[in-house]
């Protein structure tokens, strides 16, 4: 499947990371999300009921990024995917977390995860069911 919804840039302030002070003072967090899904009926029917609600999904991400405290972008990624999956009927998410204030000694633009699932891989989990 080829289509897809592609949401670039949500930026939300967050307290997550390994340092006690990344959990205390808080920095940004960039969130880039990808849906693939078979937007025809939408494209045929100019119905928002048979396609994503773009806010909903930056409300779930917003959610994810604001909410209860991680140590791993790894962990925030894969929980904005699971729940899109979960929440949405879409077939593919790919969902990218950026840390641009990374607490190590190097210059660097910033640290990033990219986690891609299917809606199979919760099934076999026990998600999405």
């Amino acid at each position: 499947m080829t289509d897809k919804i592609m949401l670039q840039g949500m930026t939300f302030w967050g307290y997550h990371g390994l340092k006690a002070e990344e959990n205390t003072l808080g920095q940004p967090f960039v969130v880039d999300v990808e849906l693939n899904l078979d937007l025809r009926p939408a494209g045929q029917s100019d119905d928002l009921a048979h396609t994503v609600d773009y806010g909903m999904v930056t409300e779930i991400a917003k959610k994810v990024i604001t909410g209860k405290t991680c140590c791993l972008l790894e962990t925030l990624a894969e929980t904005i995917a699971r729940t899109l999956l979960i929440e949405y009927p879409i077939q593919r998410v790919t969902v990218r977390v950026r840390k641009p204030r990374v607490p190590i000694p190097v210059q660097l633009d910033y640290a990033a995860v990219e986690v891609c699932r299917n809606r199979d891989d919760y099934r076999l989990s026990g998600f999405g069911e």
